[in-house]
This record gives structure tokens, C-alpha cells and sequence, in this order.
């Protein structure tokens, strides 16, 4: 059985979540490396140094001895309270990766959980995420389920 190492990121870790957070999107937009990411890049590294600084965001990463291998994210925020979510406290999970050669090791199921449970034990009863084809049977497997309200507006 495999041993691996999952850390809940600092402010040290600015540059391995930053990374991490271009390799996801270049996978989920099937983006080329030649794509100019810079200004993503900056962006994300500023959103990890604000976020992790005032505990909106949580993120673990995943080592195999000294080796970064995972990563998974879930960002707190507020809504108007509602009939169903009377606190209004939402999160939503961000930039889950595991290396090509770990996946299917239990590695993204873990960090979920990690995850979901930071949720819970902020009282957030409400969490969603947007899956892409290969992390759906992992999100469904977990017990999320396919959303069939919500719209999006692309101004």
C-alpha cells in the first residue's frame, strides 16, 4: 500500500498551488503550453497570497516523499440566506489535480474528503464544484449530484 503525505497549504506554498492551478486549467481547456497563461498566473498567485492570508480558501497538496503529486482546493464564501441554506455559507471546490501516474490510487477521493469535512466543520451544508468528464464518477462516487437549476451569464 502507498503512503503519501497531505499538507494543508501555507503562504509558503504560493508557487507550487500557483503552478498547479495552470496545469489544471490548461488540462480542463485542453490548452496548449504555447497558450499565454501569464496573466492567469498572476492573478491566481495574488487570489492564493489574499485567500489563504484571510481563510477564505483551504488547499491540501499531496507528496510521495518528497515529490508534489495532488492537489485539491475549496473556496468559502457568503450568499443571501435561504430557505435551504439559512447560514447563506457556501464552498466550492477548485483546482483538484493528481499526476497522470498516481491517478486511481485514492488520492483525489482523500483530498475530497479533507475538503468536504473543512466545509462541515465551518457549518457550510452547500458545496459545489464544476466537474469535467474525468472527475465526474469521482465527484459522483463521493455523493455529488448533477445540478439542474443553475445558469450562467457570460458578460
Amino acid at each position: 500500500m502507498m503512503s503519501f503525505t497531505y499538507k494543508r497549504a501555507t503562504l509558503e506554498d504560493l508557487a507550487v498551488l500557483t503552478e498547479t492551478r495552470i496545469t489544471v486549467l490548461r488540462a480542463a481547456n485542453q490548452l496548449d503550453e504555447k497558450t499565454d497563461m501569464s496573466d492567469v498566473e498572476k492573478q491566481s498567485f495574488y487570489y492564493y497570497k489574499k485567500a489563504l492570508s484571510d481563510d477564505t480558501h483551504i488547499a491540501y497538496l499531496v507528496y510521495d516523499g518528497q515529490r508534489f503529486i495532488g492537489a485539491g482546493g475549496i473556496s468559502f464564501y457568503q450568499i443571501m440566506p435561504t430557505y435551504h441554506n439559512p447560514s447563506g455559507k457556501k464552498a466550492y471546490i477548485m483546482n483538484m489535480y493528481t499526476a497522470p501516474e498516481y491517478r486511481r490510487k485514492g488520492i483525489a477521493y482523500k483530498t475530497l474528503d479533507m475538503l468536504v469535512n473543512d466545509a462541515r466543520e465551518r457549518g457550510i451544508t452547500s458545496v459545489s464544484l464544476e466537474a469535467t468528464d474525468m472527475g465526474r464518477p469521482l465527484y459522483l462516487k463521493y455523493g455529488f449530484v448533477q445540478m439542474e437549476n443553475e445558469m450562467e451569464f457570460l458578460c
